[in-house]
């Protein structure tokens, strides 16, 4: 096991503790959380030590017998214990690839994980802890063979103590050097947890968070509470200081030194203090420091988040504890009946949603693509985001205060109703979790309550006036752990009154209505609540399909219906006429669908801000129809963060840096009648933007955000069958972008499809891309096709499929006549001696067979 300790880029730590602000429930808590745990981020620091546990590790996807099974050694003769177990690194996530599995239901059921691990605290009496970041969704910790701690829910920290235990294993005769440690992790479905199975997202299974070893000496600090208050002139702030201390004994002194450096570095305040640490101001709770004064700090924005970093030193019985947290100062507002305001000036909030879901890993997403999924957010002009829907990983927390991503996060409560004693107290202690542990962080203004409660379906009853009494319970409960931020609900209109900010269901131009009909079914949703904002809009997109007449289906669909998401709406059958079931699912109809929403919320002074759902599309379980299967494609990236055309609209309303592209860099053939003239986009934040076609200029656009689409930057352009380069060259403050593409026009009529045509794409290393093509009787390729195909392989290699993405699927909608898959074949095996076969099969279509 790689025992170096572990490195942070933001050099600092950040350690709470869980709180059990639901003791006094009637059931017992130990069922969530046993035994009492500490929820922190941990880095290295010079007074602990925190180990990150990724490599050695070995996993089962089935249930044990007992916790024995684990250890028991294998048979003689035999080279493993069966069952077998299959090695592994963490984060890992037992629905990596069944979550989009287009054949099968995705796994929910008990998995283990084992491991052995070489101790050694260098603390004496000090304690040794293994701390989860999140573990889905029900976790029991053993080791050797002793329940050490077992834990509900499957996104908030906890920590379990195994210093007994530990001590307990190396007094035996017959202990062998190494801990055994093994985990059982569990989602199998559970009506009476939280989230609801009904919820439009997987309840995956596994250690998809890190894990860290902890050493810490006996006396540490448990949780620190830092409260930093901007004056509203912004000249001066306070910082107050609150900590929980773990002591060794009965009475302990202790002196804890606190320092506040400024972004820069530069230390800007301290203090001492010297306390007698004793059972009783333990039990009493966090220890108050002196409060710091500061004169003219540095702000916190999305355009400049400055961040400050306090450290805490605790030292108490020849021993030292090191803590670093980081804060911000800022003041936001949601005016009643306007818009938001932060530091004192109007933002609009130009938000998206991040789901913990990554192709061909589950929720196992590693430091560095969380970081670039983030990174790339930002890019996209982002200044705000949703953790939808539940409390997500400390790293993401931590580029958000980085950033300068303001946030909303929630807790799991998520559709299904309401459930009994022991469900309700989840969600309580969820939601004291979730606001203790994610406290300190700047980025965060709203603590979500949930997601689309008024949606019943786990219990025979559904009672409204039962949500209405747990949700004001929670809403209370939020405000008294943090009275600083704001509470808010996305979609429960009969309770929309319980919570500081609500934003009802508005899908104009997707699940209802049409998209031109956004702005005014807005207003009339911003008179019904005193605080608005628009949660959740946009539009499905099957990534590389694009369509001459995106808009065709819009004739169809109802107006003056209402914009809201309706049961049975995401149903790809049945109802009346909707966009999500009529549309084509095209590219280039999600990127009018926004480019709409975005020119109109710049004329919206009213308007808080509104999110578009979602950053990246996802897996879920319920939508197994869909062009890629259980797969909800309304992100802006695909699952593998390959960028569709639609982030290039919204880098083109809310980035400052020059851009520019032109729409349908993955559309290599356009069709029309010859001479037709075609609509040329270009989405651009420039000021003018000239068009060249085979090096002849189309003359220049200017860009006015409110002339759809593109802004104006858009040319109509006679085409003939042929091949065509297209460059645009843009300027803005003086500085010139460019952006070029080629396609082929195609001016032959299709007619009904005949046959499918594979053909070898490109080969690099051991990955070779592979396409197939829909033609007709005479040979013209169906740039409309939209068959279902599926894929599959024989020979060497292995076919890249149940990755969730239009070329990372075995079964996929052809988008215009066309689908791509991979066969990797490790270049540890001779090539050229390799021999495979790829077969693609459509209903009512001949096989093609393609050896390579």
């Amino acid at each position: 096991m790689d025992m170096q300790n572990r490195r942070s880029n933001f050099n600092f730590i950040t350690y709470q503790m869980c709180r059990n602000n639901t003791a006094k429930q009637k059931f017992n808590f130990k069922f969530f959380v046993l035994p009492l745990l500490f929820c922190s981020l941990l880095f290295q620091a010079s007074g602990q030590k925190s180990i990150r546990l990724t490599d050695n590790w070995q996993f089962l996807k089935s249930d044990l017998g007992s916790i024995w099974e684990a250890w028991r050694p294998a048979t003689p003769g035999s080279p493993q214990s069966v069952p077998l177990w299959q090695s592994i690194n963490l984060p890992h996530c037992f629905n990596a690839r069944d979550a989009v599995d287009p054949d099968v239901n995705y796994y929910q059921g008990p998995g283990w994980y084992r491991t052995r691990l070489s101790l050694d605290n260098p603390y004496q009496g000090g304690h040794t802890y293994l701390h989860f970041e999140g573990a889905g969704q029900k976790t029991k910790v053993y080791i050797d063979t002793i329940l050490v701690g077992e834990h509900v829910g499957g996104y908030d920290m906890w920590t379990v103590d195994i210093t007994a235990a530990v001590a307990a294993v190396k007094r035996r005769a017959d202990f062998k050097g190494q801990i055994p440690l093994a985990i059982r992790c569990d989602n199998s479905r559970d009506v009476e947890m939280i989230p609801s199975d009904m919820s439009d997202f997987n309840l995956y299974g596994g250690l998809y968070r890190y894990v860290d070893l902890v050493y810490e000496p006996a006396i540490a600090i448990q949780s620190s509470r830092i409260t930093p208050v901007l004056s509203a002139d912004l000249k001066t702030a306070t910082i107050d200081v609150q900590l929980a201390i773990r002591a060794g004994g009965p009475s302990e002194k202790a002196e804890i030194q606190t320092e506040v450096l400024d972004p820069g570095g530069k230390a800007v305040a301290n203090t001492t203090k010297r306390i007698n640490l004793t059972a009783s101001n333990q039990e009493a709770g966090r220890i108050r420091l002196p409060q710091f004064a500061l004169k003219s700090p540095a702000i916190w924005s999305p355009a400049h988040p400055q961040l400050y970093t306090v450290i805490t030193t605790l030292r108490a019985g020849g021993q030292v504890y090191t803590k670093k947290d980081q804060i911000g100062f800022r003041n936001f507002e949601f005016k009643q009946k306007g818009p938001f305001f932060l530091n004192g000036q109007r933002l609009l909030l130009r938000g998206t949603h991040r789901h913990e879901d990554h192709a061909g890993l589950g929720a196992a997403m590693t430091e560095n693509l969380i970081r670039r999924e983030m990174i790339l957010i930002k890019e996209m002009g982002a200044n705000f985001i949703r953790l939808a829907h539940y409390q997500q990983s400390p790293i993401v927390l931590r580029l958000c205060d980085s950033l300068g991503l303001l946030v909303w996060e929630e807790i799991p409560w998520c559709r299904g109703g309401l459930g009994n004693e022991i469900y309700q107290a989840q969600g309580k202690a969820m939601l004291t979790h979730m606001i203790e542990q994610h406290y300190n962080h700047p980025s965060v203004i709203i603590w979500g309550m949930g997601n689309e409660i008024d949606w019943p379906g786990d219990f025979p009853t559904f009672e409204k006036t039962a949500i209405r009494t747990y949700l004001k319970s929670l809403n209370e409960l939020a405000h008294q752990l943090d009275p600083s931020r704001k509470t808010g609900l996305r979609r429960c209109d009969f309770a929309s009154d319980l919570v500081d900010i609500y934003s009802p269901s508005i899908w104009a131009g997707w699940y209802r209505g049409i998209y031109t009909e956004y702005k005014s079914v807005s207003r009339e949703e911003f008179e019904k609540v005193p605080r608005f904002i628009h949660i959740e809009w946009g539009a499905d997109s099957h990534a590389g399909r694009h369509s001459e007449s995106p808009d065709k289906a819009l004739s169809l669909i109802k107006k003056g219906a209402g914009a809201d998401e309706r049961a049975g709406d995401a149903s790809l059958f049945g109802g009346a006429a909707r966009a999500s079931k009529d549309g084509d699912w095209s590219e280039t109809y999600a990127c009018n669908l926004i480019d709409w929403h975005l020119k109109e919320q710049e004329t919206m002074p009213w308007l808080t801000g509104a999110a578009y759902w979602i950053f990246k599309d996802f897996s879920t379980p319920l939508r197994p129809d869909n062009p890629v299967p259980y797969v909800n494609q309304k992100g802006v990236v695909e699952r593998d963060l390959t960028k569709k055309e639609a982030y290039f609209v919204f880098q083109s309303y809310w980035t400052k840096k020059p851009m520019a592209h032109i729409y349908g860099h993955s559309w290599p053939i356009r069709w029309g009648d010859e001479g037709e003239e075609k609509m040329v986009k270009v989405y651009s934040n420039c000021d003018q933007a000239e068009l060249f076609i085979n090096g002849v200029s189309m003359g220049s656009r200017k860009r006015n955000s409110q002339d759809f689409p593109a802004a104006g930057l858009r040319w109509q352009v006679p085409m003939k069958a042929g091949h065509y380069r297209f460059k645009v060259i843009a300027t803005k403050d003086g500085k010139t972008v460019t952006d070029q593409l080629e396609q082929d026009y195609q001016s032959a009529k299709w007619a009904q499809p005949a046959k499918l045509v594979l053909e070898k794409l490109s080969q690099n290393g051991d990955t070779t891309t592979l396409q197939v093509k829909l033609y007709d009787q005479h040979q013209v390729m169906c740039l409309d096709g939209q068959n279902i195909v599926h894929f599959s392989l024989a020979g060497d290699g292995q076919l890249l499929d149940d990755l969730g993405t239009s070329s990372g699927s075995r079964k996929v909608q052809l988008y215009n006549g066309r689908a791509e898959i991979r066969v990797i074949r490790p270049e540890g095996n001779n090539i050229g001696e390799q021999r495979s076969a790829l077969s693609v099969q459509s209903k009512n279509l001949p096989t093609a067979i393609l050896d390579f």
